[in-house]
């Protein structure tokens, strides 16, 4: 079988450097890491797709993902407060809020209703639905994504982890 010169160059570039992988290299073995195991950042994030992927493993029944949960959580504490303020607390951008919210909207889950005080201002609350889900919601993640986490870092590494989360959260 013959490869064309296009189908060897694509290949080829798709290689780190375009190199060939060197003789005897082991294409199964675990690639070597380097210094991006002693970078914090790629440390955190590494962190948080495991995190996640648990999560989401733990609420698969109520399809919600953390950022939902979050907003499912503010509004439960905060009734009324307006959609910028909530994306706001919880960092997300306004497109991806909106969506979200016509996502959670469409599932019964919260209501926008305009604002008295400010006609171009929507304020979010709560379904009844809403709220049975988060309770479940919260059972789930208390029973057994906190509780794996908890298991896994123990008492003052939670707390110690929490602080040093919340010092980076808040300097940068």
């Amino acid at each position: 079988m013959t490869v064309s010169k296009a189908t060897a160059d694509a290949v080829k570039a798709s290689r780190p450097n375009g190199r060939e992988p060197l003789d005897g290299a082991d294409e199964n073995a675990a690639l070597q890491l380097g210094e991006l195991s002693d970078l914090l950042g790629y440390s955190l994030k590494r962190a948080q797709l495991k995190v996640f992927e648990d999560f989401l493993r733990c609420v698969a029944p109520l399809q919600l993902t953390p950022a939902q949960f979050s907003v499912l959580l503010l509004l439960d504490r905060n009734p009324g407060r307006n959609q910028t303020e909530i994306a706001n607390t919880l960092g997300i951008l306004r497109p991806n809020f909106v969506s979200m919210l016509d996502a959670l909207e469409s599932r019964d889950l919260c209501t926008r209703m305009r604002s008295t005080n400010d006609r171009r201002s929507h304020i979010l609350m709560l379904t009844d639905k809403g709220r049975a889900v988060l309770a479940r919601a919260k059972k789930l993640v208390a029973t057994k994504h906190e509780a794996r986490l908890n298991e896994l870092l123990g008492p003052s590494g939670r707390v110690a982890l929490l602080t040093m989360l919340s010092k980076i959260a808040s300097e940068f």
